[in-house]
């Protein structure tokens, strides 16, 4: 009873911002001018002027923001115009070292764990961009763009390669509701076309009509389309269920992104904790009898006549179509130390601002594990230890490395080198450094020691990869929002 009205409340709540969001959207798009297209890039239907959402199909416009987005080919910068700073929101881990080095006063504000440019204010100074730990933030003028490196996809978020689709992160788009919204527009094509890929691959014993691969937020709303379209389908998480959400460091995983008429269907997704979000999500996959095998880590895809081979260690899969549902970061390294697969152990750091107070021991010594103690250690009351193997850093930018020597040398960050993590428990983790064991107190571990990215899946699938442009918004609208990545 409890659960049932736990989902059912989420669900008037969601339904309550949806209808209040969309009011608000409406205006501001209005107020903005920015004209929708001519057509649905997914259907064709005509759109009347402003239209948020495709009339026809329902999906919301801004999900094509990307897809469509012109590709690279030189500087869009006005040099007439004032200069102004532009934030990745796909980097920004809200730790506000933008916004204190910023010399100009609201120039830079934190819209909860989301760092953001009032262009008026701005000044160009520049100040910002050595204070970010993430090289999140560039100067541009005018009309400027942020440029991404993304895979080349088309409406139905289908690649260059037939057969294979990439939603969520990894096609450049980190918000969770476009991911969840992503799943399903691919999956949806993948009914579409099902009959007519079975009718023209070769007769194949357990080839199912569809692979999806990862059980995060796209890969749950793509499986839920499938199950219910009664495909034969297999869903591979190398982790467990829902493990890239499940691990993110956020309590409120969705605070300040965008809501523009939501397709969503059995994920309602509202402003809510990870928690009370896994709860209901896990509550549909029982109901529906949707089925994930967990533990089961792609090691390699090929492409065959009939489609694909999916290769686990344990397994192998066949199949005529492929949704990659994964994380842009990849598989990361593993200590293989105990206590490594505790709740308090992070891979990757979104929020910079929910580790403040506590104790954090960082694990590595390349950028990202630098980038990642300095973040951390500008945040209020927290202690950061840095554990790492080498005696001394040898392969860091130039801007982390002077950073990261006066952190320490300001006592903001301990460093323990020639160290090695032996067991993680409870709220300490016992270091091997030398001969000797040192205990060192932890409330949060982030490991930080490299990994497989998912573009090397990508590049060996022979995917094409292409640099967009993603033009900044009038100077009434935000920097830093959704539409930055």
């Amino acid at each position: 009873m409890s659960t049932l009205l736990t989902v059912a409340g989420l669900g008037a709540v969601t339904l309550v911002a949806m209808h209040r969001h969309l009011r608000r959207v409406g205006s501001e798009r209005s107020a903005s001018g920015r004209a929708a297209p001519a057509k649905c890039p997914r259907c064709g239907a005509r759109l009347p002027a402003q239209a948020t959402a495709c009339v026809k199909c329902g999906v919301p416009l801004q999900l094509f923001e990307l897809v469509s987005a012109p590709v690279a080919v030189t500087s869009s910068d006005d040099t007439d115009a004032p200069p102004r700073a532009l934030i990745r929101a796909d980097l920004c881990v809200g730790c506000g070292a933008c916004a204190a080095a910023c010399p100009e006063d609201g120039a830079i504000t934190m819209r909860g764990k989301l760092a953001v440019v009032d262009p008026m204010r701005c000044q160009g100074h520049g100040e910002c961009i050595p204070a970010c730990p993430l090289g999140a933030i560039t100067v541009a003028r005018g009309n400027a763009a942020n440029r991404v490196v993304v895979p080349e996809l088309d409406a139905n978020f289908e690649t260059s390669v037939p057969g294979l689709y990439i939603v969520g992160e990894l096609g450049g788009r980190a918000l969770i509701k476009n991911a969840v919204n992503e799943g399903r527009v691919a999956a949806e094509h993948v009914v579409k076309v099902a009959a007519r890929r079975r009718s023209e691959s070769a007769s194949a014993d357990g080839t199912t009509d569809v692979a999806i691969i990862g059980s995060g937020p796209s890969g749950l709303s793509a499986g839920l389309v499938a199950h219910r379209a009664s495909l034969d389908y297999v869903m591979l998480e190398q982790g467990t269920l829902a493990e890239t959400v499940r691990k993110y460091p956020r309590h409120k995983v969705l605070f300040a992104e965008p809501l523009t008429m939501p397709l969503y269907g059995d994920l309602w997704v509202s402003d809510a904790s990870k928690e009370s979000l896994l709860a209901v999500w896990e509550t549909v996959i029982a109901r529906t009898g949707l089925r994930v095998y967990t533990g089961q880590q792609v090691r390699a895809i090929a492409r065959d006549r009939n489609g694909f081979v999916i290769t686990t260690p344990s397994e192998t899969h066949r199949a005529r179509a492929v949704i990659l549902a994964l994380g842009r970061r990849g598989t990361p390294r593993r200590l293989g130390v105990p206590g490594e697969d505790s709740a308090t152990v992070f891979y990757d750091v979104a929020e910079m601002g929910d580790f403040a107070g506590r104790r954090v021991l960082v694990v590595g010594g390349g950028d990202s594990a630098i980038e990642s103690a300095l973040g951390l250690a500008n945040q209020a009351g927290t202690t950061v230890t840095l554990s790492y193997r080498g005696d001394g850093f040898t392969r860091l930018k130039d801007r982390n490395r002077a950073r990261i020597d006066a952190a320490i040398s300001a006592g903001r960050v301990t460093a323990v080198f020639k160290s090695e993590v032996r067991e993680i428990r409870g709220d300490v983790a016992t270091l091997a450094v030398g001969a000797t064991t040192r205990i060192v107190p932890c409330d949060d571990v982030v490991i930080r020691i490299g990994g497989e990215p998912s573009t090397a899946l990508l590049e060996q699938l022979g995917v094409r990869m292409v640099t967009k442009e993603l033009v900044a918004p009038a100077a009434a609208e935000r920097v830093g929002s959704g539409d930055a990545a």
